[in-house]
């Protein structure tokens, strides 16, 4: 059932038995009722004048004159008012009565009323209707009675809208609550993929898209380990561009740019989807090959090589080879110098070079 097909005794789960318990509680009894119910027709013959003094009086008061508005609003609670009136001495204060004045409570604080403000209404209304049952209520007993009776079914009425402002406050606060929570989850997960995409830009060099020399450590690292848990083969290859400095020296750096950018590019293409590339700095590169022993390392760098050189025929690579096994209780400081090593022999050939 959805809530706006529930009336607001339902809403608010109050019974049948809860409302008898109220009207006890605040010394509501029959003999009350019977009381108001003989004032119906005296209060009808002089409702009229009760609410023409009542908003009056309450039109004198800035912050209610301005949320009364205009004329048509005015009209609209004075028939509301009207009805009000007369149901306090109907001697019916049934569920539907105690919905009736729920609903006023809700009223009233979705239009900005303050309980300051509605307080200080139901003082001068309580006051006016005084003034008649005085005027026209002879027997004094009767008047001191009927006169408890109607204040006690005040406060009756006076709990019943004051609950309604109380439920309206906590909803607010719940759906507040669940605003600020669902919030809060998303400023988290906001957070959280944003601290994955900076870890990710922290690990790759800004120039190639590649892993830098971090990242790459790391890596090799988890490789290394996985190596002698596995009992498999790791080839790390090490190289770097010949004479890239005149590249940049004659050239400009963004053609050198360009070099390490397409270089990159031939590296990816030429790889299998395990293999790390990494750019260890300045125009020197590194390749993690998992489970591959050195000749189909060998392999992979002359491809390299080759579609590098169809377009910069005047550049060559110079490239290092390490194979470890278990067997070796590989350490990836020792992996990198001797790879390094290797490179720096292969330089010591004119064109392109690989050293295993």
């Amino acid at each position: 059932m959805r809530r706006t097909d529930t009336t607001l005794l339902e809403q608010m789960q109050i019974s049948d038995v809860d409302i008898v318990n109220r009207k006890e509680l605040l010394g509501l009894t029959d003999d009350c009722f019977r009381l108001l119910a003989n004032q119906r027709f005296l209060i009808e013959e002089k409702v009229d004048e009760v609410v023409d003094e009542f908003y009056l009086r309450q039109t004198e008061i800035d912050e209610i004159s301005l949320l009364i508005g205009d004329a048509d609003t005015l009209t609209r609670l004075r028939n509301a008012q009207r009805k009000y009136i007369v149901d306090l001495f109907a001697g019916n204060y049934d569920s539907e009565y105690v919905n009736n004045r729920l609903r006023i409570g809700m009223v009233h604080k979705r239009i900005g009323v303050e309980p300051k403000l509605y307080l200080s209404a139901v003082r001068s209304l309580k006051e006016l209707i005084v003034e008649v049952l005085r005027e026209n209520i002879t027997q004094e007993a009767t008047l001191t009675e009927t006169l408890k009776a109607l204040d006690n079914l005040f406060y009756f009425d006076t709990t019943l809208v004051f609950d309604t402002y109380i439920g309206s406050l906590v909803g607010e606060i719940e759906t507040a609550k669940r605003k600020t929570e669902a919030y809060a989850e998303s400023l988290e997960q906001k957070v959280a993929e944003r601290t994955k995409q900076l870890e990710e830009l922290a690990k790759q060099d800004p120039i190639t898209g590649l892993y830098n020399q971090r990242a790459m450590r790391d890596v090799l690292k988890r490789e290394v380990a996985m190596l002698k848990r596995n009992n498999s083969k790791l080839s790390l290859i090490y190289f770097d561009v010949d004479n890239f400095k005149e590249v940049n020296d004659k050239q400009g750096h963004i053609k050198g740019d360009e070099v390490l950018k397409y270089l990159s590019q031939i590296m990816m293409a030429s790889l299998r989807e395990v293999d790390v590339p990494c750019r260890y700095g300045g125009d020197e590169f590194c390749i993690i090959l998992p489970d591959c022993d050195i000749e189909n390392a060998e392999m992979i760098c002359e491809r390299i090589i080759n579609k590098f050189m169809q377009t910069y025929k005047d550049l060559s690579l110079s490239v290092g080879i390490v194979e470890v096994t278990k067997d070796d209780n590989p350490d990836i400081d020792m992996m990198i110098k001797e790879a390094d090593n290797k490179m720096y022999e292969a330089k010591k050939f004119e064109g392109s070079k690989i050293i295993a």
